[in-house]
């Protein structure tokens, strides 16, 4: 077995993605492939990938059929690049927001607002997501598996200065991470309402460093 091939064995599924996505090298052909990315957004969370075609991902973005495969080689691939995308966009929104603070409690605080709040502006790549446990269950899991790694360390020092109970940082931040898609869920997803109240983050957090039962 050559060392190439060994290599591209354990290359993960966004590098993966990476390598088969032909990035646009000029102001024109990156507007383009900003516009095909943007129509399938759109099209995979209102429809579902199954139901949508690259025919109906080009019209929607203005350009001709054949414009596609310069930038993708198929649908799988743009289906990744959206989430390669999101997550993306997911940490520096999540790195902005916590940017200053001191405590996990602040941190955590301000890191739930800017998940519902960046949820909220972008559903359909949300709905995307979870479309992914069935159409590509390997970047499901590498995509959730990603956040977990890097919230693990942060949760550790948390633990070490005593912010949170001395339990295991990975099942810390695997139930946070749970916590914040259900409320994202029901208060974002499904809520008729715009945004999140200040009521519900309240008890979210109330329940993260209180926990239920009463004292």
């Amino acid at each position: 077995m050559s060392d190439e091939h060994f290599e591209a064995e354990e290359m993960t599924a966004f590098e993966r993605t990476e390598e088969a996505i032909n990035h646009p090298k000029t102001e024109k052909g990156m507007k383009t492939y900003r516009e095909l990315l943007k129509a399938a957004e759109e099209i995979f969370g209102r429809k579902n990938y199954y139901r949508t075609s690259i025919a109906e991902i080009t019209r929607k973005a203005g350009v001709a059929p054949g414009t596609f495969y310069i930038y993708f080689p198929d649908k799988k691939t743009i289906f990744r690049a959206l989430i390669l995308e999101l997550n993306k966009k997911l940490r520096d929104v999540l790195a902005e927001s916590i940017n200053g603070l001191d405590t996990r409690s602040a941190k955590e605080r301000e890191g739930f607002k800017a998940f519902f709040s960046f949820i909220n502006e972008h559903s359909a790549l949300y709905k995307i997501v979870w479309q992914a446990q069935f159409v590509d269950p390997e970047i499901f899991q590498e995509y959730y598996q990603n956040f977990a790694v890097s919230y693990r360390h942060r949760l550790k020092e948390a633990v070490e200065d005593g912010e949170f109970s001395n339990l295991d940082p990975e099942v810390i931040a695997y139930c946070l991470i749970g916590i914040s898609n259900f409320i994202g869920l029901r208060w974002v997803i499904w809520a008729e309402e715009e945004g999140i109240s200040e009521d519900v983050v309240n008890d979210v957090m109330k329940f993260i460093f209180e926990g239920i039962r009463e004292k």
